[in-house]
């Protein structure tokens, strides 16, 4: 059967992967997004949500009983141990599922979202890479118009992913998207053909 084109999606905070995933979706790949399973996951009961848990301790609870995403955020955006506490709960339940869900896909393109993908090394699990990028102050203010919170806070969850420019100068394709979102869907919709023609070229593994 023929091999699928696995591509990872990264790119700094605020330059709108999540923009760029729903526009490959709508080209017609496959997608799935690495943060929207970790929230999946991440709910009250779930195996992400007790190792979470285990591992920061119930301070990080709201008074509902569910996660604190934002007291977590400031928590690990502030302490690296924090963060690495954090990660060792909750990647091993994500990559599973994830893993699980990209076995059951039959599209042939396959985008999945990975913000830390460069930082965690996995690029090699994929075919192709794509970097999505935007100018630094609209970064900084789809960030504050999106999450809330200062600006301070803002930098300091940049500054805990590479710089913008490292992960450009190592992704395949880069998508400028400092522009109209008419313009990202239309260089999403060209890269989506062209990944299209790559897989139709493709043999071996599914």
């Amino acid at each position: 059967m023929r091999r699928r084109l696995l591509v990872g999606l990264t790119g700094a905070i605020g330059a709108g992967k999540s923009e760029a995933l729903r526009a490959f979706a709508a080209a017609g790949a496959e997608t799935h997004s690495a943060d929207a399973l970790s929230h999946e996951l991440s709910r009250r009961g779930g195996p992400v949500y007790r190792a979470v848990v285990a591992a920061m301790g119930r301070g990080v609870l709201k008074p509902d009983g569910g996660l604190d995403r934002r007291r977590i955020a400031e928590a690990v955006f502030r302490d690296p141990a924090a963060l690495r506490r954090l990660e060792r709960a909750s990647h091993p339940g994500i990559l599973k599922e994830l893993s699980r869900r990209m076995a059951e896909g039959r599209r042939p393109v396959a985008v999945i979202d990975v913000p830390l993908l460069f930082e965690k090394r996995m690029e090699k699990e994929f075919d192709l890479t794509v970097c999505v990028t935007a100018p630094a102050g609209l970064r900084a203010a789809r960030v504050l118009r999106r999450d809330g919170g200062s600006r301070a806070a803002a930098r300091r969850r940049a500054r805990a992913q590479w710089p913008e420019a490292r992960k450009a100068g190592m992704a395949d394709v880069v998508i400028p998207n400092g522009g109209p979102r008419a313009a990202l869907r239309r260089a999403v919709a060209e890269y989506q053909q062209a990944f299209e023609l790559l897989a139709s070229g493709l043999g071996g593994r599914t």
